[in-house]
């Protein structure tokens, strides 16, 4: 019983929170004004200079009003709400009404000023006090039996509501402040994760690479051994090939430590110049490979230049394992983005033979994490595709127009 009691409150109290400001300060203003005018509290009111009364009328209804009506404007236009206010107290006090309710307007509207108002505040005071002091100094030529203190003593009144105003304000403020750290403190965290995460992909995917090309290299050496008696041709070019495929197993290491940010030897260059290494490594073990550039390469984060590299060199190895000798074409595009494309001819590849292997099904997964899309498989007229798009992240790629052929 007590949970549906709550609720039941609840759920008003949520639909008038999410009202708009203007709407939640008309209906505070209106009740104020109507509790201003019930004749329980109307007569209980402020009477700062203690003139002689005289018989309320159609002016003092007036500026009843405008004490109570400009407090609809107290959070969006406090300056202008104080200032209709304290000009309709003023004259009010200066015609000599009797009390009114409507007078604790003036205090409401100096704790919102204190609260809201985010401009000129030091001119704001220095304004409203020269104000007082005017009012005090002209009830005073009026006739007025208020003492000097009197004044005083109200006066501290009216800096006390100003300075409840902002000290709430300065609360509102520390909270946010505090909430704006939380909130970067959660992204740089979410961007550590993402960080560690990225890396630990670059890592498995380097454990991968070095590992099946260093697993070749022993499995050339071995059969080395067999071969030293009878046939050393054979043995001058499987030596030849352990020391390409070591030296290309380096150079990705290289690289890819590189781009996990780990300091090694030597520069591995730019992204162009990467894949050009990459290109020349194929020509090298027999492979004809002909590379077109377009556009210009810009700066690529490194989980782009990752893996526009990994999708050439993935490409070319199937090229050499199921086409060798087959031209092989690599075509790399920079402008919006990346775009790379891998063409094998011949009719080396007979149909359903080329199957993705794990290599191209983990970049697969990689490009479509980034956004972009991976596609491979056989060509209509032989041979095989492999065609990649990586759109441009924040300060991914650059923008170019010249375009060159190697």
């Amino acid at each position: 019983m007590p949970n549906a009691v709550g609720e039941r409150f609840r759920v008003p109290l949520r639909w008038w929170r999410t009202r708009g400001v203007f709407t939640r300060d008309g209906v505070f203003a209106t009740a104020f004004t109507i509790l201003g005018f019930t004749p329980a509290l109307a007569a209980q009111g402020v009477l700062l200079g203690q003139l002689p009364v005289h018989r309320a009328g159609s002016v003092a209804f007036l500026l009843n009003l405008g004490q109570c009506l400009p407090l609809a404007l107290r959070r969006r236009s406090p300056a202008v709400a104080l200032a209709v206010v304290a000009c309709a107290f003023a004259a009010y006090q200066l015609l000599g009404y009797p009390p009114s309710f409507t007078s604790v307007g003036l205090l409401l509207a100096l704790y919102a000023a204190g609260a809201w108002e985010a401009t000129f505040r030091r001119e704001l005071v220095v304004g409203a006090t020269a104000s007082y002091v005017v009012l005090a100094v002209a009830l005073d030529g009026l006739g007025s039996r208020r003492r000097p203190v009197d004044y005083v003593v109200f006066y501290l009144c009216l800096a006390a509501c100003w300075a409840a105003g902002a000290v709430v304000r300065s609360r509102r403020a520390r909270a946010g402040e505090r909430r704006r750290r939380a909130a970067r403190q959660h992204d740089r965290l979410a961007g550590r994760q993402a960080g560690a995460q990225e890396r630990a992909r670059i890592a498995r995917e380097l454990h991968e690479d070095v590992a099946r090309r260093v697993s070749g290299i022993v499995v050339q050496a071995d059969s080395a051994h067999y071969l030293l008696p009878g046939q050393p041709g054979l043995v001058d070019t499987g030596l030849t090939e352990i020391g390409t495929a070591g030296r290309r197993a380096l150079s990705e290491l290289r690289y890819l430590l590189g781009v996990l940010d780990v300091p090694v030897g030597d520069d591995p260059g730019t992204a162009a110049e990467r894949l050009r290494d990459l290109v020349e490594q194929a020509r090298l073990a027999g492979q004809p490979v002909d590379l077109i550039e377009k556009g210009e390469a810009g700066p690529l984060s490194a989980a782009i230049e990752f893996i526009v590299y990994r999708t050439v060199q993935e490409a070319l190895d199937n090229a050499v394992k199921h086409a060798p000798g087959q031209l092989t074409l690599v075509q790399v595009g920079y402008g919006d983005g990346v775009s790379v494309e891998v063409t094998t001819d011949g009719p080396a590849v007979a149909p359903g033979s080329f199957v993705p292997g794990r290599g191209l099904s983990s970049l697969r997964d990689r490009v479509r994490a980034s956004g972009g899309r991976l596609e491979a498989g056989r060509r209509a007229d032989g041979g095989f595709r492999v065609r990649a798009r990586i759109p441009a992240g924040s300060g991914s790629a650059g923008r170019g127009s010249a375009g060159g052929r190697r």
